[in-house]
């Protein structure tokens, strides 16, 4: 059975908890370089203010509740339960988002290292509703392959990020794909086991290697899982940013000031 190497409940910050950040756990499971589980009430003071990003794609799994988000790209929008973000933000782009409706929003904020090749170029976004994010038995594709079943989304390939549904007494195995000896979950309901039991919360992250983790449901529980091979470059870290060189991250600096500067001229930074 493949064991835990760390467990984690995070920093609490609020509606926020902190699970990985790029300059801890981050440097361990990168391409995952950052993990919040979100809990923000609806209104104004559950919205995320603008905010630049560089050199990385952000990921969101809405859990329950609702989002609307714009992008400096001129993206905008709403996210309902079950629904997915990805935002390639390359060479830099500012984005914001509030909880809409009347539930309290759960979900998670994944960072994902991109590589040199897709780390500065100009930023892309995919959004699924629900509907659009393919299932493979109890597990949801959000990013990569599993079972046969590709997502729709654009991401580098040797990675995988799926949201597992299981009713109480379920066992389901997950056999990581070729070179993704990068592994961990975080639990976003009930109680499940592997090598150690684990509960809302908590994060697992396996010890590095290719064998496969099996998952028993003690109550109905749900949790997202990733797999990678392990991102080969030095995390450089900015404010928002995360890239592969010096250089890179000077060039994604620079661009998030300049959008920056636009956004004050209009009036929408403080």
């Amino acid at each position: 059975m493949r064991k835990v190497a760390i467990r984690t409940r995070g920093r609490d910050l609020g509606p926020i908890t902190r699970l990985v950040s790029p300059g801890d756990l981050g440097e361990l499971i990168k391409p995952f370089v950052f993990l919040d589980l979100a809990t923000p009430l609806p209104g104004p003071a559950g919205m995320m203010r603008w905010h630049p990003h560089s050199g990385i794609a952000t990921v969101t799994v809405i859990i329950a509740g609702a989002v609307r988000y714009q992008e400096t790209t001129g993206t905008t929008g709403e996210l309902g339960s079950g629904a997915v973000e990805w935002m390639a933000s390359g060479g830099g782009v500012w984005h914001t988002g509030a909880p809409i409706g009347t539930e309290q929003l759960l979900g998670f904020q994944l960072w994902v290292a991109l590589p040199p090749e897709r780390e500065n170029l100009q930023p892309h976004s995919q959004y699924l509703n629900a509907d659009m994010v393919l299932q493979a038995g109890p597990a949801r594709i959000i990013l990569g392959e599993y079972a046969g079943v590709r997502s729709a989304i654009d991401a580098p390939k040797a990675l995988t990020y799926l949201d597992v549904r299981l009713r109480a007494g379920e066992e389901w195995t997950f056999a990581p794909p070729p070179e993704q000896s990068i592994a961990w979950l975080a639990v976003h309901g009930g109680e499940i086991s592997c090598s150690e039991h684990a509960g809302y919360g908590d994060m697992l992250i396996f010890d590095e290697g290719m064998e496969a983790i099996t998952i028993t449901a003690i109550t109905d529980s749900g949790f997202v899982l990733g797999s990678a091979a392990k991102h080969p470059y030095d995390l450089h870290i900015g404010n928002h940013s995360v890239h592969t060189s010096a250089e890179a991250l000077a060039r994604g600096e620079a661009e998030i000031a300049r959008i920056g500067s636009e956004l004050r001229a209009a009036g929408m930074l403080r």
